[in-house]
C-alpha cells in the first residue's frame, strides 16, 4: 500500500510539473510577442517619422527619370512631323513610332503608381492639419489640388475651390474644416507638401500629354478598337490596361469596369457616381442613348471592344483598315435601335371562317332512340300551336301571354288536353318475324293447316291450306265455323234436346 501511495504522488507531481512548464512557455511567448509588437510599432513610427522628414524628391523619382524625359522628347518629335509614318508593308513591330506608342502606354501605368505614392506622401503629412479631408475627397488628384489651395487656411469662404471639387463637396469641406481638431503646419512641412503637390500636377500633365499623343495615333495602333469607341476612350483603355496586348487578354466584363471611380460617401452630391461605370460608359455612342438604355449599350460596347482588341493585337488588319470595327459598330447600332423600337400594336383578331358545309351526322338505331327520347312531344307541339285571329286566354294572372295554345280546343286533338302519342313503327303489323316465317314454312311443307293469332272478333288470322296456301281469315268466321257443330250441345243458352228412338216412330205410326 505504501508503494502504491508513493507512485500516485509521483505521477501527480509529474503532471503538475508539465502544466507548470506549459504556463511558463506561454508567458514567455506572450512577452516575446509584446516585445515584438512594441518593436514593430516603434519601427513603424520611426519609418513614418523618416517619411515625413524626407522630401518628395527622394521618394518619387519618375518625373526626373531618363525614360520619361526620353519618351516625352520623342512624342514632341513625332508630333511635329505628322507624315513620318512609313508606308512599307513590313511588320508593325519594327516601326519606331509603334514602339514609342507601346512604351508610352506602359509608362502610363508607372505614372499612375507614382501619383499614388505622391498622394500617400501628401496625405500622411497633411493629416496633421486636416485629418478629415481624406474621407471627404477620395480622388487622389482632387485631394492634392485641394491641399495646394487650402494649405494652412481653414476658412474655405476665402478660398476658390470651384475648379477643384464639386460645389456639394465644397460645402461639406467648409463645414468640416471649421470644426477640425488639426494643428497648424510649420514652414518646412508646408514646403514639402507643396513640392509634392507640384510634382503630382507635373506627373498628371505628362500623363495627359502621353494620352493626347496616343489618341492621335490610335488609328495607326488599333484601328478597329478606335472606330468602335473613339480615339479618346481607346487611348484611356490602353493606358489603364497596360497596352494593346494586355487589353486583348481582358474579358468584356472587366473592360466595362476599366476607369471606374469610387463614390464619395457624403450623400449630398446631386450628381452621384454611377456604380460599375468606366471609360466605356462615357464614350460618345453610349451617351447618345436614352438613360435607361445606357447600361445595355455599355455592355454591348465592352463586348465588341474585347473582340476588336483581339483583332488589333495580331496587327493583320492594318492593310485592310477598320473593316471589322465598322461591322462591329454597325451591329451595336442595329441592336440598340432594335431594343428601342416600340412594341408592335395588338391587332384585332378576325373571326374564324364559319363552317358552311353540312356536318356529318351519325345514324343508326341508337341515334334514333336518342332523338326520340329528347324530341318534342305532341302535347308540347299542340301547346305551342296558335290559331290565326283567335283570342287566347291567359291561364295565369302573374304571367301575361302564357296560354295553352291548341290544347283543349275543338277541332284539335279531339278536345282533350292529353294528345295521344303517334307511333312511327312501320314494322308493326306489316311484316313477319323470322321465327314466324320459319314456322309457317315448316307447316306448309308438312301439308297441314295452321292458324296464327286466333283471337276474338274483329281480328284477323293467317292460315295455311293445302289448296289455297296462305289465307287470311277473319276471327269471327273461324269461330263461327268452329262452333257450328258444338253450339247445339255446349252452348250456354242451349236447352234440353229431345231424342227420338228409332222404334218409337214406327209404333206411333
Amino acid at each position: 500500500s505504501s508503494s502504491l501511495t508513493t507512485g500516485r504522488f509521483t505521477t501527480m507531481s509529474l503532471a503538475d510539473e508539465l502544466l507548470a512548464d506549459l504556463e511558463d512557455l506561454e508567458s514567455d511567448e506572450e512577452d516575446v510577442e509584446l516585445q515584438t509588437g512594441l518593436d514593430d510599432d516603434g519601427a513603424l513610427a520611426d519609418e513614418l517619422g523618416d517619411l515625413r522628414e524626407k522630401t518628395i524628391g527622394s521618394i518619387a523619382t519618375l518625373l526626373t527619370s531618363e525614360q520619361l524625359i526620353r519618351v516625352l522628347a520623342s512624342i514632341d518629335k513625332f508630333t511635329e512631323d505628322r507624315d513620318s509614318i512609313p508606308t512599307d508593308l513590313g511588320p508593325i513591330e519594327e516601326n519606331p513610332e509603334y514602339k514609342l506608342i507601346v512604351e508610352a502606354n506602359n509608362l502610363v501605368l508607372d505614372v499612375d503608381n507614382e501619383l499614388g505614392t505622391v498622394h500617400k506622401f501628401v496625405r500622411d503629412n497633411y493629416e496633421k492639419r486636416f485629418p478629415e479631408l481624406e474621407q471627404l475627397v477620395l480622388h487622389p488628384l482632387d485631394y492634392i489640388r485641394t491641399v495646394k489651395v487650402m494649405q494652412n487656411e481653414m476658412d474655405c469662404t476665402q478660398l476658390d475651390l470651384s475648379e477643384t471639387i464639386a460645389p456639394a463637396t465644397i460645402m461639406v469641406v467648409s463645414v468640416t474644416a471649421s470644426t477640425t481638431q488639426g494643428k497648424q503646419l510649420d514652414d518646412s512641412e508646408l514646403s514639402r507638401i507643396l513640392e509634392a503637390c507640384e510634382m503630382a500636377i507635373s506627373l498628371n500633365n505628362a500623363k495627359t500629354k502621353i494620352f493626347d499623343y496616343v489618341e492621335s495615333r490610335m488609328f495607326f495602333l488599333a484601328p478597329n478598337l478606335t472606330h468602335i469607341c473613339g480615339a479618346n476612350t481607346a487611348a484611356k483603355m490602353l493606358g489603364a490596361a497596360g497596352g494593346l496586348t494586355a487589353l486583348s487578354k481582358i474579358p468584356a466584363c472587366n473592360i466595362q469596369l476599366l476607369g471606374q471611380q469610387k463614390k464619395a460617401g457624403t450623400g449630398l452630391s446631386a450628381q452621384a457616381t454611377l456604380p460599375n461605370t468606366g471609360f466605356v460608359y462615357y464614350c460618345e455612342l453610349v451617351q447618345l442613348q436614352p438613360p435607361e438604355y445606357r447600361k445595355k449599350a455599355a455592355r454591348l460596347m465592352a463586348a465588341k471592344c474585347a473582340l476588336a482588341a483581339r483583332v488589333d493585337s495580331y496587327h493583320e488588319s492594318r492593310a485592310n483598315g477598320a473593316t471589322i470595327g465598322i461591322t462591329l459598330r454597325a451591329d451595336i447600332v442595329k441592336k440598340l435601335a432594335k431594343a428601342q423600337e416600340p412594341p408592335p400594336a395588338k391587332l384585332a383578331k378576325a373571326l374564324a371562317k364559319p363552317d358552311m358545309d353540312p356536318r356529318k351526322r351519325r345514324g343508326g338505331k341508337r341515334v334514333r332512340k336518342q332523338k326520340e327520347r329528347f324530341q318534342m312531344s305532341e302535347t308540347r307541339k299542340a301547346a305551342n300551336r296558335m290559331g290565326f285571329g283567335e283570342i287566347e286566354e291567359d291561364i295565369l294572372q302573374e304571367e301575361m301571354g302564357f296560354t295553352l295554345g291548341a290544347l283543349g280546343k275543338k277541332g284539335h286533338a279531339g278536345g282533350h288536353f292529353r294528345v295521344p302519342e303517334t307511333t312511327n313503327n312501320k314494322r308493326k303489323g306489316g311484316t313477319l318475324s323470322k321465327a314466324i316465317r320459319k314456322r309457317l314454312a315448316h307447316q306448309q311443307r308438312a301439308g297441314g293447316m295452321s292458324t296464327i293469332g286466333l283471337s276474338s272478333a274483329g281480328t284477323a288470322s293467317v292460315a295455311f291450306t293445302p289448296v289455297q296456301g296462305l289465307e287470311i281469315v277473319r276471327g269471327a268466321e273461324v269461330n263461327k265455323q268452329a262452333s257450328t257443330g258444338s253450339d247445339k250441345y255446349f252452348n250456354e243458352s242451349a236447352g234440353f234436346a229431345s231424342l227420338q228412338q228409332p222404334g218409337a216412330s214406327n209404333s206411333a205410326k
